[in-house]
C-alpha cells in the first residue's frame, strides 16, 4: 500500500481527513504515511507482532487495535478515511462496508486488491474466524492468469491463507462484496478504481465533502488504459514469475531428494564392500584349514612304509636256517 501514497495525499487534498482507521496494519509504514499527512490513525490488527507493537509505540500518531474488523469498527470514533486491506472474503468486507456506510456516511472509503486475484475469489487468513457458511470450498492451491483452476504453482498462502476453489459466483470476492454493498443501499454513494497493484478501490457518498473533486482528481489514473494494460502486464509476469519460483523449488526438492538416494545407496555400497571383504577374509581362513584338513586326511591315509630290503633279505635267511635245523632235528636234539 505505500506505493499509493501519491493517491493518499490526493484524498488529504481534497477531504480534511483528521482520523483514520486502518484494517490491516502490516508492518506499519503505510499507518505512517496517514500520520505524517496529519491524520491520527487507528490501526486495527487482530495479530499484531512485536515488531509492529514496536514500531507503533514509537509514533503518538499511530494507536494499535487489537482486534478484528469488523467487530471493533464500533468501539472506535467515527473516522473521515477508512482504509480496507485486511480479511479479503466476501463475508468481511460487506460487513465493513455494511458498518461504514450507516455510522459514517461521510466518510472516504479506500479498498485494496479489488482487482485480480481477490476482486472475484475470497481468500480467507488462517485460522479463519468466519463461521462455515460464509466460507466457499478453499484450497492451499492458488490462482494464476494462465488458467482458471488453482494450482500450487499460483498465488498461494504458503499456511497464512487458503482461498476459494472457484472465482465468481455470488457471495465471491471483494468487488462483489463492494458492488452489493452500493446495490443493497449505496444509493447515492460512487465507487471508482485504480487499476494498480492488484487494484486501489475509492467508495464515497457523492454528498460527502470533497468527493466530487476527489472523484475529478482520481480520474486520470481511473481512467488510464496505460495503467490498465501495465498491471494486466505485470501481473502475467508476477505469476509466471511465481510458476517458474515453483518448478525451481520443485526441481531443487527433486534434485535434494536424488542427491539422498545417491548418498544413501553410496552407504550402503560401502557397507555392502565391507560385509564383503569380511566374507573373503572368512572364506580365505575357512580355504587353509580346508587345505590343512586335507593334508592330515591324505598323510592317514597313506601305506605304511615297506621294510628296508637288506631286513628282508635276513629275516628269510633266519626262517630257510631255522626250516633246515628242524628237518635234521625233528625232535629238537
Amino acid at each position: 500500500m505505500s506505493v499509493f501514497r501519491e493517491l493518499f495525499e490526493l484524498v488529504f487534498a481534497h477531504r480534511q481527513v483528521s482520523a483514520v482507521v486502518e484494517v490491516g496494519v502490516e508492518s506499519g509504514q503505510v499507518s505512517a504515511v496517514y500520520a505524517d499527512l496529519g491524520a491520527t490513525v487507528y490501526c486495527v490488527e487482530p495479530n499484531p507482532d512485536e515488531r509492529l507493537r514496536e514500531f507503533l509505540a514509537e509514533h503518538p500518531r499511530l494507536n494499535l487495535v487489537e482486534g478484528a474488523s469488523p467487530d471493533v469498527l464500533g468501539e472506535l470514533p467515527a473516522a473521515d478515511l477508512y482504509v480496507l486491506d485486511g480479511d479479503h472474503n466476501y463475508a468481511v468486507v460487506r460487513r465493513e462496508l455494511a458498518w461504514i456506510m450507516e455510522h459514517a456516511p461521510d466518510a472516504v472509503v479506500v479498498l485494496h486488491d479489488v482487482l485480480w486475484p481477490c476482486g472475484r475469489r475470497d481468500f480467507y487468513y488462517q485460522p479463519s474466524p468466519l463461521p462455515p457458511s460464509d466460507v466457499h470450498d478453499a484450497t492451499r492451491d492458488g490462482p494464476t492468469v494462465w488458467h482458471d483452476e488453482v494450482t500450487p504453482a499460483g498465488f498461494v498462502g504458503d499456511g497464512a491463507y487458503t482461498v476459494a476453489a472457484h472465482a465468481g459466483g455470488e457471495r465471491n470476492g471483494v468487488l462483489t462484496a463492494v458492488e452489493d454493498a452500493l446495490a443493497d443501499g449505496g444509493a447515492g454513494w460512487r465507487f471508482a478504481i485504480v487499476p494498480a497493484v492488484f487494484g486501489f478501490g475509492v467508495l464515497a457518498r457523492d454528498a460527502a465533502p470533497g468527493a466530487a473533486e476527489l472523484f475529478a482528481a482520481l480520474r486520470p489514473y481511473t481512467s488510464s488504459a496505460l495503467l490498465a494494460a501495465m498491471e494486466n502486464n505485470r501481473i502475467a509476469l508476477y505469476t509466471r514469475v511465481l510458476q517458474l519460483q515453483y518448478e525451481a523449488r520443485t526441481h531443487a526438492d527433486g534434485a535434494n531428494r536424488l542427491a539422498e538416494t545417491i548418498a544413501a545407496q553410496q552407504r550402503e555400497i560401502e557397507r555392502l564392500r565391507g560385509e564383503l571383504e569380511r566374507r573373503d577374509a572368512e572364506i580365505a581362513t575357512r580355504r587353509r584349514e580346508l587345505e590343512g584338513l586335507r593334508a592330515e586326511l591324505a598323510r592317514r591315509a597313506a601305506p605304511r612304509r615297506a621294510a628296508p630290503p637288506e631286513l628282508g633279505t635276513a629275516v628269510t635267511q633266519l626262517g630257510r636256517a631255522i626250516t633246515a635245523r628242524v628237518r635234521r632235528d625233528p625232535d629238537g636234539r
